[in-house]
C-alpha cells in the first residue's frame, strides 16, 4: 500500500500553492543573482530562522535528506578544488538555500494541490494543442510522490541486508530496489486507471 506523504499543518500550509511556487521561483532568481558569500549567508540564515519559526517539519525533513545534502557537499568540495573556497561557498549556500525552500513548499503542499496547480498553470499549453494539462500535473505529482518513496525503499533494502549479515554492494541493492519500484509504479498505474484520472472528459 502506498502511504501518503506527511504534510505540515502550520500557517504555511494555508498559503495557496501558486503563491508558494511563485515565491520559490523568485527565491531561485534572487539566490542566483547574488554572488557575494556574505549576502548569500545572510539570506540562508534568514531562511533557516523563518523555517525554524514557521515550519520546523520542513527543516527536519531537509536535514534527513542526506543524499541531497551529500550531493551538495560533494559539489562544494569539487568547486573548492576547481575554483577556490569563495566559489565553493557560493555553490553550497545557493543550492542549500534553494533545496530548503523547495522542501518547505513540498512539506506544506499536498500532492493533490501540486497536481491541480501544475495542471492549471499548464492550461495555456493545452489550449495551444501542445500538451495535456492534466497529464503534466499528474506526471509532476507522481515524480514528487515517488522520490521519497524510492528513498524509503532504499533504506528498507539496506536494513534487510544488514539484518541478514550481508555486505552492502551496489549490485545487490539495485535489483531489489528496481523491482520494488516497478511494482509500486504498477500499483499506481492501476489506481490511476481505476479512478479514470486520464479520461478524455472535461479538463480542469
Amino acid at each position: 500500500m502506498i502511504m501518503p506523504l506527511q504534510k505540515d499543518d502550520g500557517p504555511l500550509s494555508r498559503v495557496p500553492p501558486e503563491a508558494k511556487l511563485l515565491a520559490l521561483f523568485a527565491a531561485s532568481v534572487l539566490l542566483f543573482s547574488l554572488s557575494s558569500p556574505p549576502a548569500l549567508a545572510a539570506v540562508a540564515g534568514l531562511l533557516c530562522l523563518a523555517t525554524l519559526l514557521l515550519c520546523r517539519s520542513a527543516l527536519v525533513a531537509w536535514m534527513k535528506a542526506w543524499p541531497l545534502l551529500l550531493t551538495i557537499a560533494t559539489l562544494g568540495l569539487w568547486t573548492w578544488f576547481a575554483r577556490g573556497p569563495e566559489a565553493a561557498a557560493i555553490t553550497v549556500l545557493r543550492l542549500g538555500s534553494l533545496s530548503l525552500f523547495a522542501t518547505i513548499v513540498t512539506v506544506t503542499t499536498s500532492i493533490g494541490q501540486f497536481i491541480d496547480t501544475i495542471a492549471r498553470l499548464a492550461l495555456p499549453l493545452e489550449r495551444l494543442g501542445l500538451a495535456n494539462a492534466r497529464d503534466i500535473g499528474l506526471a509532476i505529482g507522481l515524480v514528487i510522490r515517488l522520490v521519497p518513496e524510492i528513498r524509503t525503499r532504499y533504506s528498507g533494502v539496506i536494513a534487510a541486508h544488514r539484518a541478514r549479515g550481508l555486505k552492502v554492494r551496489p549490485a545487490t541493492i539495485i535489483v531489489p530496489l528496481v523491482i520494488s519500484t516497478m511494482l509500486s509504479a504498477d500499483e499506481i498505474a492501476h489506481a490511476i486507471d481505476a479512478r479514470n484520472l486520464r479520461d478524455t472528459g472535461p479538463r480542469i
